[in-house]
């Protein structure tokens, strides 16, 4: 029974992680802005491999029982690492093209204006 609910949650993670796949592929072609552009790569990054590699490790778990935790603990220990570095290299590459004064599009606020950095 919890095996059997196990593989459903997991079925439904890997599906979700190729629908936010899609929606940020998407986005990368349609946003006007590079920095939105960013905004969709990190969301097609997180959301098209971090929650397939957590349905990954609940399908294992669900299929293999004990005998699967070894590939378990690694898909969620990859998720782990991509879920900690993706908002961080993508805010590092989004102030880098802050400083080379890319165009922004239409701004209502602007707070690297007010720090002058």
């Amino acid at each position: 029974m919890v095996n059997e609910l196990l593989e459903i949650i997991g079925i439904f993670l890997v599906v979700l992680g190729g629908l936010l796949n899609i929606i940020g592929s998407i986005g990368m072609l349609r946003f006007p802005s590079y920095f939105l552009r960013i905004h969709a790569a990190t969301v097609a990054v997180i959301g098209g491999s971090v929650v397939p590699l957590v349905g990954i490790a609940f399908l294992s778990y669900g299929i293999h029982g004990s005998e699967g935790v070894v590939t378990s603990l690694g898909a969620l220990g990859t998720a782990a690492f991509i879920f900690i570095t993706a908002p961080v290299s993508s805010h590092a590459i989004s102030r880098a093209a802050a400083r080379m004064r890319m165009p922004r599009g239409p701004l209502t606020h602007d707070h690297l204006e007010e720090d002058g950095k």
